[in-house]
């Protein structure tokens, strides 16, 4: 297959906003994301964030994972970190591919990963594909669409500056992972929550606001209640 050609922009925010999180510590848990119960510290796994390559040659973006031990159901469990579960890849290298995705098959999608110093081998590609698929906020750049968490990602690189390091709570904001969403990514999808949002607004709405009608009957009952 005739390898895509890609402006090497894109390959750049690709690139940035991974090498972004390499040695990034991911050290926080709250809570046991099974039953809720107390965690204490148990142990600290390394795990593979990212395979890239560039001119240089091929590399791997990292990470450390604190582990917990649940005083309440004896689970060991991992702290808040940026990986959907059951993957062992970072969560926005799956985003760039089911994104990517979206326009393309899985052999091709595989191929502008490369294109873009990503590598993703095609039977991943389709496995995340079939088993991760799931709404992905995106934006337009240069006539391909990047996850936000890519380019949130590199938005923090540029920030931060280069040789320093981006906090592992930064890291788990731009890609979606605010903690108290944990347990249900456990989370809810997204569509799912934007239509729970967007009820508990309407909601909201209708009690800050009062009924219209000539005669003022709506604001005098918002008052008796």
């Amino acid at each position: 297959m005739k390898s895509p050609r890609i402006l090497p922009m894109l390959g750049s925010i690709v690139q940035a906003g991974l090498a972004s999180v390499d040695g990034a510590a991911f050290t926080e848990l709250g809570a046991c994301p099974a039953c809720g119960g107390p965690v204490s510290g148990y142990d600290t796994k390394k795990k593979i964030f990212a395979l890239v390559h560039d001119e240089s040659g091929r590399r791997t973006i990292a990470v450390t994972v604190r582990r917990f031990y649940c005083r309440a159901c004896n689970r060991i469990v991992n702290a808040d970190e940026p990986f959907y579960p059951g993957t062992r890849i970072g969560s926005p290298v799956i985003d760039l591919c089911l994104t990517l995705a979206e326009t393309m098959p899985a052999n091709r999608t595989a191929a502008y990963l490369d294109a873009m110093g990503v590598l993703l081998d095609r039977t991943s590609c389709r496995l995340y594909v079939r088993d991760q698929a799931r709404p992905v906020m995106s934006s337009d750049l240069f006539g391909i669409r990047l996850p936000l968490s890519i380019v949130s990602l590199s938005t923090l690189a540029s920030r931060a500056g280069e040789g320093t390091p981006v906090s592992g709570a930064e890291i788990l904001a731009a890609c979606g992972f605010p903690s108290a969403d944990r347990a249900a990514l456990h989370r809810a999808p997204r569509k799912e929550r934007d239509e729970r949002d967007a009820q508990k607004e309407k909601e909201e709405r209708h009690v800050q606001q009062p009924e219209r009608g000539g005669n003022g009957n709506g604001s005098r009952k918002q008052a008796d209640a």
